[in-house]
């Protein structure tokens, strides 16, 4: 039976509020990640951003499909080995990567000449092998350099790979504004979240589609005036207590013989990769 505009309008406040409140999740969940007692968690975040960059670099440049795939392979790996739920790379990563390239990558299994492997039956598309070879590539370079971005993500806290951009000369202007998105982006999403929370509280009528799309247009453009009001209060209060554009991080990294055998390995690989998939 169809639910009637009361059922619409409240599933439509407890859809968007549960989006804000799963975003949240998502993010400690990262957090308790970065936590834990892997491979990845224990090196210096210097070295792991040097070492998983050289990775992917290694994966753009490859010319071999056996090279790219043992790259992936490695990438998997590192996550067993940090203690990453395949369930969440699968989900997070593998699948919406697959989908994604897949559209990109699916005209060319029909535009590019070669020799014909099949048919589509009823359209007299021919597939090429240099086709299919052609999407192979690009589906599989995608998914390995997504899946070592996700892996540095989810096994450093965000402030230390903030900290370890700075090796890379990363603009430190750069850096402080990655640092306050991320840092102020939960401060809107709970704002946000309180918003809809409040408004469906008070809900005792029915909501009709139209006054759906009222709600969300006021919403937004409450949460858009706070942010404007925040930027503000935010920077005046950085100026008041000295910014110059250097956000200082109280933590100290130590390269340790680990993260030097480590860095070995990663070279490596990198290295064997760049030779072989030439």
């Amino acid at each position: 039976m169809p639910r009637n505009a009361g059922n619409s309008g409240r599933s439509f406040l407890e859809r968007t509020t549960a989006g804000f409140v799963d975003a949240m999740e998502h993010a400690f969940y990262a957090e308790e990640i970065a936590r834990a007692d892997g491979l990845l968690q224990r090196m210096d975040p210097r070295v792991k951003l040097v070492g998983i960059l050289a990775l992917i670099v290694s994966a753009a440049a490859a010319h071999r499909l056996s090279v790219i795939a043992g790259l992936f392979a490695v990438a998997v790996a590192l996550a067993a080995m940090s203690r990453v739920p395949f369930g969440l790379l699968l989900k997070r990563v593998w699948i919406a990567v697959l989908l994604f390239t897949g559209v990109i990558a699916f005209p060319a299994l029909f535009v590019t000449p070669g020799e014909a492997v099949f048919q589509l039956p009823g359209l007299g598309w021919s597939v090429t092998a240099q086709g299919l070879m052609s999407a192979g590539y690009l589906v599989l370079r995608v998914e390995t350099a997504a899946t070592l971005c996700v892996l540095l993500v989810l096994t450093t806290p965000w402030n230390h790979v903030l900290k370890a951009l700075r090796v890379l000369r990363v603009p430190a202007v750069l850096v402080a504004v990655l640092g306050m998105t991320y840092r102020y982006l939960f401060l809107l999403l709970q704002s946000a979240h309180d918003m809809f929370e409040s408004r469906r509280s008070r809900m005792v009528g029915n909501l009709n589609g139209p006054e759906r799309r009222r709600v969300a247009a006021a919403s937004a453009g409450v949460l858009m005036s706070k942010t404007f009001e925040l930027s503000s209060e935010v920077y005046l209060a950085m100026q008041s207590r000295g910014y110059q554009g250097e956000v200082p991080v109280l933590d100290d990294f130590r390269t340790r013989s680990f993260d030097w055998a480590m860095l070995a390995g990663f070279a490596a690989v990198s290295i064997a990769a760049l030779w072989l998939g030439r």
